[in-house]
């Protein structure tokens, strides 16, 4: 099968894999293990409202961390720690001969210093800005935690559970890329967000953000007239973006997100900049449309210039956001593990479009990857009005805890799905 978009109803499981399931399918202590995810489902409520209402907001996560740290404590785990960037996290020790997995949910938030996070319910769902994306995804990741210890399950790898800073948009998975820099023995990544539970993703969106900041004398609007305006440089700019033409498949995009510059309406402005956003399914494709963006970018500053017999307008290009394009093959066992887990719990299992998320990063470093779902449903994510309803919510820690034990394998039950990385 050709590396890309899968089509479900074209997807072939191995009989290794389905072996492997049906193994947990008639293990006791492994179904006990889904029972009491099921049954702890009131319990990842109550840690997802307090979760949420411990403010994260870009770049000072350090609250909820330190809070996140205390409950990943509180599960038994053992090295809970707190690395040099702010993450957290501790392990699940395995019988000390299979491979090492790392499962994270990004701790930070969208939203501003001072933003009002309290959880209100209404009818049984939940709101709050940040409620789904992502304590969601934290509060999943301490129920699966739980069932392991519950059921006192033996892995036959080491499983790392924590949080992650940066994720959100300029934090450009520095939490991520600090985590696998300094842990070089890590043998496959799960990132845990989003709320759909049937969703697997092994397809990751590259971006590059840019900061661009056009700059010249500056001046009265009538007393200056003639020189060349910063603004009218950065309109000019914005108007060629929006003229690009990118590929429909793979999937590339750009957008301007924010403007800023000028001093007053009557001012010819002496400084404007602009947030870039380009992205891409495929890194070929991003590198295409961001050389093309680059020309585009020095064309309006000459254009400008040009416009008033001057070369006062000069362009500063700042790179604030390289977030790298990857794809996990979907034909490896880890997706096929997550595949059958999400039969295993009566769901119909999909596979989501690429998204930008921290596995990115390991899979464009050819590490093992993919992003699964904390369960239940949401709307309005990343703004003030977000909702979050936990009805089936359990769903998702059931899938991450049995795609988990297919990839680390059981003592006396399964061997590992997932080759150890020196094996690979």
């Amino acid at each position: 099968m050709e590396r890309g978009v899968v089509m479900a109803n074209e997807y072939k499981v191995s009989d290794v894999v389905r072996e492997v399931y049906a193994k947990f399918q008639a293990s006791p202590q492994v179904q006990q293990g889904i029972d009491f995810l099921q049954a702890d489902h009131q319990n990842t409520i109550a840690d997802q409202i307090k979760i949420n209402e411990v403010p994260a907001p870009p770049f000072h996560e350090k609250e909820r961390a330190k809070y996140y740290q205390e409950l990943l404590a509180a599960t038994g785990l053992s090295e809970v720690r707190e690395d040099g960037e702010g993450n957290v996290f501790g392990v699940y020790k395995g019988m000390g001969n299979g491979p090492r997995v790392f499962v994270s949910a990004h701790m930070d938030t969208v939203f501003a210093e001072g933003t009002d996070v309290t959880v209100h319910e209404k009818d049984g769902v939940l709101y709050a800005p940040g409620i789904s994306d992502n304590a969601r995804g934290l509060a999943a990741i301490l129920s699966v935690i739980r069932a392991l210890k519950q059921t006192d399950i033996k892995t036959v790898g080491d499983i790392i559970f924590g949080g992650d800073v940066g994720e959100e948009g300029l934090g450009d998975l520095r939490g991520i890329k600090s985590f696998f820099r300094e842990n070089q023995d890590i043998d496959g990544y799960i990132a845990v967000d989003g709320v759909k539970a049937e969703v697997i993703t092994y397809l990751a969106t590259g971006s590059r953000r840019y900061e661009i900041t056009y700059r010249g004398p500056g001046g009265h609007s009538w007393n200056a007239f003639g020189i060349p305006s910063a603004i009218h440089a950065l309109g000019r700019a914005i108007a060629k973006i929006g003229d690009v033409q990118t590929p429909v498949e793979p999937k590339t995009t750009f957008t301007v997100g924010t403007v800023t510059g000028g001093t007053s309406v009557n001012s010819i402005a002496a400084e404007a900049t602009m947030l870039l956003d380009l992205r891409s399914a495929s890194e070929e494709e991003l590198r295409k449309v961001e050389m093309t963006v680059m020309s585009l970018l020095h064309e309006a500053a000459a254009e400008e210039n040009a416009r008033w017999n001057s070369s006062a307008i000069t362009v500063e290009i700042k790179l604030v956001g390289d977030r790298p394009a990857g794809q996990q093959n979907p034909d490896a066992n880890i997706v096929q593990a997550a595949w059958v887990a999400t039969e295993s719990i009566g769901l119909a299992p999909e596979f989501g479009p690429a998204s930008s998320t921290d596995a990115n990063l390991p899979m464009s470093l050819g590490i093992p990857a993919i992003r699964l779902c904390g369960g239940g449903s949401e709307e309005h994510n990343h703004s003030l009005n977000e909702w979050y309803d936990p009805t089936n919510g359990y769903y998702g820690p059931q899938k991450i805890f049995l795609t988990l034990l297919g990839w680390v394998g059981v003592e006396g039950i399964s061997r590992p799905l997932l080759s150890k990385l020196q094996l690979r």
